[in-house]
């Protein structure tokens, strides 16, 4: 008995028709119920096509391998018929889609760090009728609708609630239809607080620590910390808002505004006097944190 053959028995498929495909021929009964159904198409799917995406990317064989798996019947009849959205306080308003199915069986997805919900309600014309479970299918058809930074916040939210959806059909978790669990815990950190006093953000920083529990902070190293330092930054001027600022959370009005431009063309520099500037911030914070306790930052983009 070959092993394909060993495999098939296991699965329960026993002796009663014959079944051919390329290099092997493989014998299985009439089904029994629809779980031994979703086993066969499923083993034999896999041996058909194993020839054929072989040297395929892997989104290729999981897309073409879980169109048509079936659970009780429903998940290959799922529809897409609709997308929604609610916004929340966090970071000012980010927010978060629901896909519904014809089968009331709904996912969410966040448009990621309070982008513009327009960025996922454009894409709804795109997917409505799909097959949400589709995942790979659906997402290569829309990415190009996605770019950086926050512009891919639609594209990210609406695969997001894709992968909820699946997971509520099949009745498995996200993760395992992503490969399986890779770890059981995972360790947090939050932003550190900050504040126009040494004090009240000593205050704060305590209350992350020791009130909230956290063990790992982060804190910004923008250049919008070197506003009104003179010899801190060459070509800054230009993108100035109204008010002075860098304004990093762009201009929705104006595509060309400093917060919707990637760093390499804004032509901004930073020069030897503003990053002693930068320096003394981290340094202050540091010294507030203490060194026991991890501090990573960020917005590095303008660092050559």
């Amino acid at each position: 008995m070959t092993p394909s053959e060993k495999y098939l028995e296991k699965l329960g498929l026993k002796d009663q028709d014959t079944i051919e495909v390329p290099g092997i021929t493989i014998k299985k009964e009439e089904s029994e119920n629809s779980r031994r159904s979703f086993f066969k198409k499923s083993a034999m799917g896999g041996i058909a096509l194993g020839g054929a995406f072989m040297f395929s990317p892997i989104e290729d064989i999981v897309a073409q391998s879980t169109q048509k798996v079936t659970r009780y019947g429903a998940p290959s009849d799922l529809k897409i018929t609709d997308m929604r959205y609610c916004l929340t306080a966090v970071m000012g308003g980010t927010a978060i889609i629901r896909i519904d199915t014809n089968q009331g069986v709904y996912g969410l997805g966040e448009v990621r760090d309070a982008a513009d919900v327009r960025y996922a309600l454009m894409l709804k014309s795109r997917i409505l009728g799909e097959n949400p479970c589709n995942v790979e299918l659906i997402f290569k058809k829309i990415r190009q609708f996605g770019g950086q930074a926050r512009q891919a916040g639609g594209v990210c939210a609406v695969e997001m609630a894709l992968w909820d959806i699946c997971g509520k059909a099949y009745n498995v978790p996200c993760w395992q239809l992503l490969g399986g669990r890779y770890r059981d815990k995972i360790r947090m950190y939050a932003d550190t607080p900050e504040s126009s006093s040494p004090e009240e953000q000593k205050r704060l920083i305590r209350y992350r620590m020791e009130d909230q529990g956290y063990t790992w902070l982060k804190m910004d190293v923008s250049i919008a910390k070197l506003k009104g330092k003179p010899g801190t930054l060459v070509n800054d001027k230009f993108w100035q808002n109204e008010q002075g600022n860098l304004a990093q959370w762009g201009d929705q009005n104006n595509m060309m505004s400093y917060g919707n431009t990637l760093h390499p063309f804004t032509q901004i520099q930073i020069t030897d006097k503003g990053l002693e500037e930068l320096q003394k911030i981290v340094e202050n914070v540091r010294s507030m944190v203490g060194y026991e306790v991890p501090l990573s930052t960020d917005h590095y983009g303008h660092f050559d």
